[in-house]
């Protein structure tokens, strides 16, 4: 039983792949079909688990009603959807974002429970480290719009550099995880090498302290809830 539900719970999962837009398109009638057959075999899984439980543990158990919640929005979008097609109205499905609940709340995926939790406690913990680095990423781009946006650089591709604060935020954010390295500094320090000093601060701030302060508290944080839950037995 644990091996089909993870293997229906995959194959819905996998349906995105095929569904419009597609990496992979498929018929929709094909992918309603699928869609259809794997909400089929959960209803019948819960089924078969209100048979083996009491009554009111089995209606007690938030799971049980999230499942049942994620089968009715998922079979009521698909008929929304399907309608829609009948009559050329392009929509999209909504329900898509409720699929991970099968994989989460199945009594099955304990372990992915476990993590899961562990993950949603670790959140409001990390929040200050978070804010701070956001503080620090806004402030630094408003450097950048003082010390670039008046001076007309251009980039490589002809674009005005550096002149709406929103777009230095996004190049700056980008720059944190390098892949903007060095292309999105190139016009400043052909301006002048001295601008160089900026970059470097702001990768030295960013990068490398506060990513690293922001994946130790991660880790500590999740850690510690896991060995919380561990230790009470978990879902």
């Amino acid at each position: 039983m644990r091996t089909v539900t993870y293997f229906f719970i995959f194959l819905n999962l996998s349906l995105a792949v095929f569904e419009e837009p597609a990496v992979y398109p498929l018929p929709f009638l094909v992918t309603s079909i699928v869609e259809v057959l794997c909400l089929l075999v959960f209803f019948g899984r819960l089924t078969h688990f209100a048979k083996v439980t009491f009554r009111n543990v089995f209606w007690k158990d938030t799971k049980n009603i999230c499942i049942m919640v994620a089968i009715l929005l998922s079979l009521t979008d698909l008929a929304i959807y399907g309608v829609l097609r009948i009559y050329n109205v392009s929509s999209i499905r909504w329900s898509r974002i409720v699929r991970p609940i099968f994989l989460i709340n199945f009594a099955e995926s304990r372990q992915i429970r476990r993590a899961f939790r562990s993950i949603r406690n670790t959140l409001p913990e990390i929040t200050y480290v978070f804010l701070l680095f956001m503080f620090s990423l806004l402030i630094f781009s408003l450097m950048a719009l003082k010390l670039f946006g008046e001076r007309n650089l251009q980039t490589a591709e002809g674009m005005p550099y550096f002149k709406n604060y929103l777009e230095i935020v996004f190049d700056l954010y980008v720059l944190v995880t390098t892949a903007n390295s060095p292309d999105v500094m190139m016009p400043a320090f052909d301006f002048s090498s001295w601008y160089a000093l900026f970059f470097i601060a702001f990768v030295i701030v960013n990068t490398y302290i506060f990513m690293s302060l922001f994946l130790a508290v991660v880790y500590n944080n999740y850690k510690k809830h896991l060995k919380v839950m561990f230790g009470e037995g978990g879902l």
